[in-house]
């Protein structure tokens, strides 16, 4: 119950609405019992008209109010009393008509009064419930953002989005359903149990029977929804990674030729969630046909037995009973509900459980108390026989790396594909952060630095851009606000972008689609180069910017990188002879080892190098 209790923890910020929500119910379950109970008069009067019994200017006869237990205190049985005497004094006083009027309008002013308190619950409800739900979300989404690199290798992306939505979502029912239950069922069961007892205390003990049958059923069903609930939110995870997977790549896909596999493959999966859905709503189900059926069963022996009272041992008035049959089947309805509470809690703590899994991971990148916060860059970068490797895996990506990159410098790195450049560059905005050994700017340690005003350092210029769903002005102001758009057109300009701009739709008010979709490889590297360069970062990060190009847009944003790396540290992973050519320091790299490092001609003097070998590899049809 320990995830249940962090759900309901994040409603104490509503507790006032629930609160409301509670008083309203209290009336809700009153008026619901004042509707039934008033039947009773009712029917005595309907019975007395029919035998020609009329009761006129005064009670010709008191009614019974039912047995009472020697268990009950004698106040209690007296406060009742004088409760019923005077209700009965009120109702049968004057002539029939009179009579029937004052029953009619109990009655109508019970149920408006049960249906106004019953809206103002379920709205007040339903703010909580709602409240609850976002508060989830929002925490869940934010922790995210807090998280390192390294979590986001290990998990897909369709089951982290799963967890937020459609876990949150079966946690949203659960707590409608089980505030419902433990607050509005508990209630009118209350009502309807003083009514029943205060008709025939000995008649009501027939209808606990129920009560311990039901709680066997219920435990029995719950631990079986609650396995089964994991393992349906685990399928729904696989379903949404596949569909993630298959819309990012729909143009592989459709190349490849594709589409029966895929077909089949998300066929099977949704046959999988069809199978445990079919056998999780056949195990819920149980639940409320078993209550009834028992509740049914309790009846009969209660008709029998009430009908025993009224027919051979004249001690219930028929009235009575039919008024103690409506009010404990009122109770059934409430009782089956709250037969599937422990479904309900039981489906809400699996949901949680993954959510919690999200919150309860720790970021391994974070700030330590009191960091230091710097706002420029002066003199140097330094990595200091640092040593870097993946969670759960032995082999070491960065094996003892130390280097120096000072102020407006121009650092190369090459190498074959995995020796370990990409997590080189990672390292100074602390995407992830090293094992041992450590990196310098101006002399501080990074672990030491408040990473926002560290990363507000650097601008990161990659091979798979990431653009937004949003207008180009925007996407190229991102994380700068409302910026001046002049400021905006002078960065694209320099990146070579702005007059693909001009040519858009809109504009710069033009909307790019998801991962600028609408826009070709190149254009989308040249607003990624605009934003970098809006951002007038000191430190400078490209990784292979330009390898996935075509040879005009490659020219382009080559041009583009070459004016934004001027005055500038920067770190760039190699594609290309000429960016290599202009570099202060080429840094060779291999299995995660420095191997060579200087510059273009004094590595191509070494004849048995690796440097000169990829330049004949890659290189030796340029000039």
């Amino acid at each position: 119950m320990n995830t249940y209790k962090r759900i309901l923890s994040f409603v104490t910020p509503y507790w006032k609405h629930l609160l409301v929500a509670i008083i309203c119910t209290f009336f809700f379950s009153i008026l619901h019992g004042a509707s039934v109970y008033l039947s009773i008069p009712l029917l005595d009067t309907l019975f007395q008209q029919t035998s020609g019994e009329v009761t006129t200017n005064k009670i010709s006869e008191q009614p019974n109010v039912g047995e009472t237990s020697s268990f009950i205190p004698d106040w209690v049985t007296e406060f009742g009393q004088d409760v019923s005497d005077t209700f009965h004094n009120y109702i049968f006083t004057g002539d029939i008509s009179e009579i029937l009027l004052k029953i009619s309008l109990l009655i109508l002013l019970s149920f408006l009064g049960k249906s106004i308190f019953g809206y103002l619950q379920a709205y007040f409800l339903v703010y909580v419930q709602q409240g609850v739900i976002k508060d989830i979300r929002n925490r869940a989404y934010f922790h995210l953002h807090k998280l390192p690199m390294s979590y986001f290798k290990n998990e897909r992306t369709g089951d982290l989005m799963s967890r937020i939505i459609h876990d949150s979502y079966i946690i949203q029912n659960g707590i409608s359903d089980v505030f419902i239950s433990l607050v509005r069922e508990p209630l009118t069961i209350f009502v309807f149990t003083i009514i029943a007892v205060s008709i025939s205390w000995k008649l009501f003990m027939f209808s606990l029977i129920i009560l311990p049958l039901s709680i066997l059923i219920i435990g029995w069903i719950g631990i079986i929804v609650r396995k089964q609930t994991t393992l349906m939110q685990q399928q729904m995870s696989r379903i949404s990674t596949l569909l993630h997977e298959t819309i990012s790549g729909v143009k592989i896909v459709k190349a490849f030729g594709m589409e029966k596999f895929e077909n089949n493959k998300f066929k099977n999966e949704t046959l999988r969630y069809f199978r445990i859905i079919l056998k999780i709503m056949r195990i819920r189900n149980i639940a409320s046909p078993a209550t009834e059926l028992i509740a049914v069963a309790v009846g009969v022996v209660i008709i029998y037995y009430g009908g025993f009272l009224v027919l051979v041992e004249k001690t219930l008035k028929a009235s009575e009973f039919l008024g103690f049959l409506f009010a404990v089947f009122q109770m059934i309805p409430p009782m089956k509900k709250m037969a599937t509470i422990n479904n309900k809690i039981q489906e809400s703590m699996a949901a949680g459980d993954r959510i919690f899994e999200i919150l309860d991971t720790e970021p391994s990148i974070k700030n330590i108390a009191n960091p230091i916060v710097i706002k420029d860059f002066n003199n140097k970068i330094e990595f200091k026989n640092v040593s870097f490797k993946y969670d759960n895996s032995d082999e070491l990506i960065l094996d003892n790396i130390s280097v120096e990159a000072n102020r407006g410098e121009i650092i190369a790195l090459v190498g074959g594909s995995g020796a370990g450049k990409t997590t080189f560059v990672d390292l100074i905005p602390r995407f992830y952060d090293p094992i041992s050994g450590a990196i310098y700017i101006d002399g501080i340690d990074i672990k030491n630095i408040e990473l926002n005003s560290l990363r507000r350092l650097m601008g990161i210029v990659t091979q798979e851009t990431v653009l937004f769903n949003e207008s180009v002005k925007n996407n190229i102001a991102y994380g700068l606000g409302e910026y001046p758009e002049e400021k905006i057109i002078e960065v694209t300009k320099i990146a070579n972008a702005h007059e693909f701009i001009e040519n858009l739709p809109d504009g710069y008010n033009t909307i790019i689609g998801e991962q600028g979709t609408k826009l070709s490889g190149g254009q989308r590297q040249r607003i990624s180069i605009a934003r970098a360069l809006l951002k007038n970062p000191p430190i400078m990060i490209f990784d292979e910017a330009t390898s996935a190009l075509d040879n005009e847009s490659e020219m382009l944003v080559q041009e583009a990188i070459e004016r934004l790396m001027k005055e500038r540290t920067t770190f760039v992973i190699a594609h290309r002879l000429s960016t290599i050519r202009n570099a202060d320091k080429i840094i060779v790299m291999e299995k995660g080892k420095i191997v060579q490092q200087g510059k273009h001609e004094q590595l191509l003097l070494d004849e048995n190098g690796i440097y000169k070998k990829l330049y004949e590899l890659q290189f030796r049809d340029i000039t």
